[in-house]
């Protein structure tokens, strides 16, 4: 189980992308249904219209595992100010108050800010080199071996 623990958080992390940004989609684009009951939310109006474009671009950069904690970062944000100034002041508990999605979306992407974007994540993809060498120096300091980079060869 510990091997796929990567690629069951790479899922986790695909999945709460597209859905998020299938949120702000059905706001901005009336897609999916569209928002509340079909339309679209109007351009630049607060928040709505801000929260929309933040779901689109944070749900797409983290379901491409690109920039994964600042965007988890940022969306957690968002989803806490949906949940206490639209939801919360109609009762305490998300049951309560419809904010069930909020609640778990700002849980869900807070802990994507502290695990990372998992198994299959373009970070991963380009931020390889940049690690490469600081993940080779710490297994030489922990093992006392020190490991030879090869360089690919491109014709």
């Amino acid at each position: 189980m510990d091997r796929a623990r990567p690629y069951a958080l790479g899922l986790f992390r695909i999945v709460t992308g597209l859905f998020f940004a299938c949120h702000g989609a059905a706001s901005l684009f009336g897609v999916l249904g569209g928002a509340k009951g079909g339309g679209t939310v109007e351009v630049g109006t607060w928040p709505g219209w801000y929260a929309a474009v933040i779901q689109l671009v944070a749900g797409g950069l983290v379901l491409l595992g690109l920039g994964t904690r600042s965007a988890a970062f940022l969306a957690s944000g968002s989803m806490a100010y949906a949940y206490f100034k639209v939801h919360q002041p109609e009762g305490l508990f998300p049951l309560q108050n419809g904010g069930e999605l909020s609640a778990l979306f700002c849980w869900a992407f807070l802990l994507l800010v502290f695990t990372g974007p998992g198994a299959l994540a373009l970070d991963r993809l380009f931020g390889a080199g940049a690690r490469g060498g600081a993940d080779a120096a710490a297994r030489e300091k922990k093992t006392g071996t020190r490991e030879e980079q090869v360089t690919p060869v491109t014709a």
